[in-house]
């Protein structure tokens, strides 16, 4: 098969390439409690560097598959990653792995990896599929709670152990609803009830077991530190003790410190001269963020948003130029994915949200997001060269038809 680099979108290829030079930049910056305990710089960052070249790989030739067959596989991958994803509540199981208090990882072949990772490409890749088959009112209904079920269904097991994903992914499906034009009294329903069940569950966890001090048990162990996380980002300002370091709040302690130093000067103190890295906990996963803006001040803060907003106004051109309704929602619901997830995560990284774990797309180490978030990317890539394509060919069979015509002359 000869591949066709003419219609190759370049732009999603500089935004793409642009954010690698910035994870590389922030991986080697951020990265120094990790060379000191591996006693090397080449283990920790070449593992990394592996995974980008991998995702680089995995990008380019993506594009070249065709949309129906991304369709296709993405309900095969959607009933795999739903049984990895269930199989992290099963108690015992010799496969997962359990990562500060969190049994999101799975371990096959000596490969760690998070299921819900591949839950959430496939999930928006079947819903999009799916809400691409109305064309009547009465299959707005009918796909509006065939789309429910399926992502409640996924949805249910990832929120025991990372809550945030699953507000995520119920977050992106609610956009692709609006998309697709469901009727706002089934969509305002789902959230009022989305709603309500949280605040009682926050209620629960809160008076029946953080104030009493009581620990939780089963599936949903985990609500009593998201709760905690909440009242602690909701603290009154005049509680002195919020100030206190404490192994709680460190991350939030420290990256608010690394954020001020940034915020001193327009460039920051320049790559390579944060001190807050060596304290951060994990500086170079969820709270890599607040390193950039230690080391390149309010301009590097503001390019690397405009990078991820870029994404979703490429998916919005793309999509108001083209008719292809299975294509257009799943290119905005993936470039919607990273844009929410890069904007939730620097927002707790500058001390405007609760403390999540979601990590930069594509910029915090991990090598399962790095690959996903390239298939992203692959997979939008891939739709834009294929409206390009289908766009040329409409346009030379109008051109064939022109030049059939009678020519008709007056005299």
């Amino acid at each position: 098969m000869k591949l066709n680099l003419k219609n190759i979108d370049k732009t999603y290829w500089i935004i793409f390439g642009l954010l690698i030079i910035v994870a590389i930049i922030a991986l080697f910056s951020a990265s120094s409690t990790l060379v000191y305990s591996h006693h090397s710089a080449l283990g920790p960052i070449g593992q990394q560097m592996f995974f980008i070249v991998l995702g680089v790989i995995a990008a380019y030739g993506i594009q070249f598959i065709p949309t129906y067959w991304v369709r296709f596989g993405g309900y095969i991958l959607l009933g795999i990653s739903t049984l990895l994803v269930y199989s992290t509540i099963i108690p015992g199981n010799p496969f997962v792995v359990t990562i500060n208090g969190a049994a999101r990882w799975v371990r096959i072949a000596g490969i760690t990896f998070q299921p819900s990772e591949l839950a959430k490409l496939s999930l928006i890749i079947v819903i999009a599929d799916q809400l691409a088959r109305i064309h009547s009112e009465e299959d707005k209904r009918k796909y509006f709670y065939r789309t429910l079920i399926i992502a409640g269904v996924v949805m249910l097991p990832i929120m025991a152990s990372n809550l945030s994903t699953a507000v995520l992914i119920g977050l992106i499906v609610f956009f692709l609803w609006i998309l697709a034009r469901i009727p706002w009294k089934y969509t305002m329903s789902v959230v009022g009830i989305a709603v309500v069940v949280l605040a009682l569950g926050y209620a629960i966890v809160e008076f029946g077991f953080v104030r009493p001090k009581r620990d939780m048990h089963g599936p949903f162990k985990r609500a009593t530190t998201w709760v905690s996380r909440i009242d602690r980002h909701f603290a009154d300002d005049d509680n002195t003790s919020k100030y206190k370091l404490t192994d709680e709040n460190i991350q939030e302690v420290y990256a608010s410190v690394a954020i001020a130093r940034g915020g001193a000067s327009p460039l920051g103190v320049l790559p390579g001269n944060s001190k807050e890295r060596d304290y951060l906990p994990l500086a170079f996963a969820d709270y890599i963020f607040a390193i950039i803006v230690e080391e390149s001040g309010v301009l590097g803060a503001t390019l690397v948003i405009f990078l991820y907003l870029a994404i979703l106004f490429r998916a919005s051109n793309i999509s108001s130029r083209y008719s292809d309704m299975p294509a257009m929602l799943m290119t905005m619901g993936l470039a919607l994915m990273i844009t929410c997830q890069a904007l939730i995560s620097m927002l707790v990284a500058v001390g405007l949200g609760p403390v999540t774990g979601q990590p930069l797309p594509l910029i915090s180490r991990g090598g399962t997001s790095v690959l996903i978030t390239s298939i992203y990317f692959g997979i939008m890539m891939g739709v834009s060269r294929e409206q390009l394509e289908l766009r040329e060919r409409v346009d030379e069979i109008k051109g064939e038809s022109q030049d059939d015509a009678p020519i008709v002359t007056l005299e």
